[in-house]
């Protein structure tokens, strides 16, 4: 463990350096991710103006769900797409050789290689909104810290499931495509599942788990919580994680090397 540790701070403090060198990308990352959030909150201004609220969940409420869905954001665009997507580039040049030759993990290795300093506004600003969502709820600190478990099987389903499309490339090699698939059906996750109707509330729950994202670890936060979902959300996040490093060895036997 302490070897990957010392592995990981070397990849990172490598890819912040290099990233660096572009600063003008952080401010243009910040701007966008300000619009972005502008537009989301708009969005949902658009439900709530009027006086109509999804049931069961306020302005503040649904405010929290669309802070989570932000910070989800800012993780995917920190840690996972710039890791990821980078799968289908090492398929496609063959460069995949040289990390399966390393005397470590391929698929730590692939999962954690660079970092992105771009994603962090909208880490940032996620917090900034649950936090203000959360005031004015009158939220305490036990609150945000039983969102922090459900939040963390959350992180681990949307890790699995980017990790086991990028591993399909071994086969169909380029699968950008599907990747933006995925990220569409995560854009559910800004509001609550109440919001969708019954078929796209079970699509989301147990086809593309969305719920378990957002909206999940929100009903955390506002002790509503039922243990139920709280243990399906670790029993899936265990699986697909599990299913992620076998369904990478299984992909690895199809595996054409560039030098054979």
């Amino acid at each position: 463990m302490q070897r990957y540790l010392k592995i990981l701070r070397l990849f990172w403090s490598t890819a912040i350096a290099t990233e660096l060198e572009y600063r003008l990308n952080f401010f243009i990352a910040t701007v966008t991710s300000i619009a972005n959030l502008v537009g989301s909150l708009f969005g949902l201004f658009l439900f709530y103006r009027t006086g109509y609220t999804f049931q069961g969940w306020s302005w503040q409420e649904a405010t929290i769900v669309l802070g989570l869905f932000t910070l989800l954001q800012g993780f995917s665009a920190t840690f996972l797409v710039p890791n990821l997507n980078s799968i289908v580039k090492q398929v496609e040049q063959g460069t995949l050789d040289f990390v399966l030759l390393k005397p470590i993990s391929s698929q730590f290795w692939l999962s954690t290689k660079t970092i992105s300093p771009w994603g962090l506004p909208d880490l940032l600003f996620g917090v900034i909104l649950i936090i203000y969502a959360g005031t004015g709820l009158n939220l305490t600190w036990y609150n945000y810290l039983a969102s922090l478990i459900p939040l963390s099987f959350g992180i681990i389903i949307l890790y699995s499931l980017w990790f086991i499309l990028g591993a399909t490339s071994i086969w169909f090699v380029k699968v950008y495509n599907v990747t933006e698939v995925l990220r569409g059906f995560l854009e559910a996750g800004r509001y609550p599942m109440v919001a969708y109707p019954a078929i796209y509330r079970f699509f989301f729950t147990f086809v593309v788990p969305v719920a378990f994202l957002t909206t999940v670890p929100a009903q955390a936060m506002l002790d509503r919580s039922e243990l139920t979902w709280s243990i399906g959300a670790a029993i899936l996040a265990g699986v697909l994680f599990i299913f992620s490093i076998l369904f990478w060895r299984f992909a690895l036997r199809f595996y054409t090397s560039a030098s054979s």
